[in-house]
């Protein structure tokens, strides 16, 4: 018997430069058919760029970013049947700009990244899914990377916790590093681990990271450099250590490009990243006993811009969010090479920047 079609949500930016009002709707649900084909359900209004989104661990209840300079954090109750979100409430972060989302394991705290002023920010969960008023506010500050154009302050990207729920980890753009923070229950505070931080390659403008399922290693997309950085972790001490570099780019490319997501079939066999400029998915198999990884080529993505992209579960397909051709579009991957073929199927999204299944 073939599964049952799966709900998805789609967040993007509500405005560009052309617009001179935010559209009114920014978050898209569809059901996704088990060869990757989009159903359009429904469209809510969540406020202004709903650009990344989260889930409850336990609660039917999503959260997305309002990425503006004045930024906020909504929290939304969510229909499985018909897709549509209500506005719970909504919380401002402090910072501007915040572009990342995540939850502890248990769902008691919500943590936002702030782009444009380097900071983190910490939010109680209530009983209900909403937000309480933030428990914690941290900013980053350290040595610029040397890029000046990019790197004329700290800019706060990715905050997650680790896979055994210790540790949080959050990369900051700017400074070239990774933070470790420990997270106190009690009070919602960000606490830094010793060492605090781990140096990335200067200049590569570490952006988002993945954990490899066993535990032992983890994969930094750098936007600026257009590479990966292996690193191994030791989830017991908090430790992270990177030790090896990869280019994204094939062999030859002179173009702009700019690194965006990164993440692991289920298995953690092959690991992907996206190009916006060469429009494409790296494609690296990944050893994992030791860590490395070997490039294995490219897959264009069907459109510009591939700023976010989601795996299914049961890892046989990729759906490529397409920010500025808006499009999100199928790509199959292959389980036993990892490479990927466009599905055929193409789904019209405006300004697409996060799929969350």
């Amino acid at each position: 018997m073939p599964s049952m079609p799966d709900l998805i949500y789609i967040g993007t930016y509500t405005k560009d430069d052309s617009q001179a009002e935010h559209r009114a709707k920014g978050i898209f649900a569809c059901r996704v058919s088990a060869e990757g084909q989009l159903n359009l359900l429904a469209a809510s209004a969540c406020g202004p760029n709903p650009s990344f989104l989260a889930r409850h661990p336990g609660l039917p209840v999503l959260y997305c970013v309002n990425e503006t300079l004045d930024g906020g954090v909504s929290a939304l109750a969510g229909d499985a049947q018909t897709g549509g979100l209500g506005l719970l409430n909504r919380q401002p972060t402090g910072g501007a700009d915040p572009c990342y989302l995540s939850l502890d394991p248990a769902g008691s705290w919500l943590m936002a990244s702030n782009y444009n002023s380097g900071s983190l920010t910490v939010l109680p969960v209530l009983p209900d899914g909403r937000l309480g008023p933030r428990s914690d506010y941290v900013e980053h500050a350290g040595a610029l990377g040397p890029n000046p154009q990019r790197q004329e302050a700290a800019h706060a990207h990715m905050l997650q916790f680790d896979p055994g729920g210790r540790f949080a980890l959050a990369s900051d753009l700017g400074l070239d590093r990774l933070y470790v923070y420990r997270l106190e229950g009690e009070s919602g505070r960000l606490q830094p681990h010793t060492p605090a931080w781990a140096a990335m390659p200067p200049g590569s403008g570490p952006r988002h990271f993945v954990f490899h399922p066993n535990r032992r290693f983890l994969y930094v997309a750098n936007e600026l450099g257009s590479t990966v950085t292996a690193c191994t972790w030791d989830g017991n001490r908090g430790l992270l250590k990177p030790f090896f570099s990869l280019s994204t780019l094939p062999a030859g490319f002179t173009g702009q490009n700019e690194v965006a997501d990164i993440h692991l079939d289920p298995a953690g066999r092959f690991l992907y990243v996206s190009n916006r400029g060469h429009d494409s998915l790296a494609i690296f198999s990944v050893d994992g006993r030791d860590g490395s990884l070997a490039a294995r080529g490219h897959a264009l993505t069907g459109g510009c811009t591939p700023r976010n992209f989601a795996i299914d579960p049961a890892g046989k397909f990729i759906l490529a969010a397409n920010q500025d051709s808006d499009s999100v579009v199928t790509l199959l991957i292959n389980p036993h090479t990892g490479q990927l073929t466009p599905a055929g199927f193409e789904t019209a999204i405006p300004r697409p920047t996060c799929i969350l299944f």
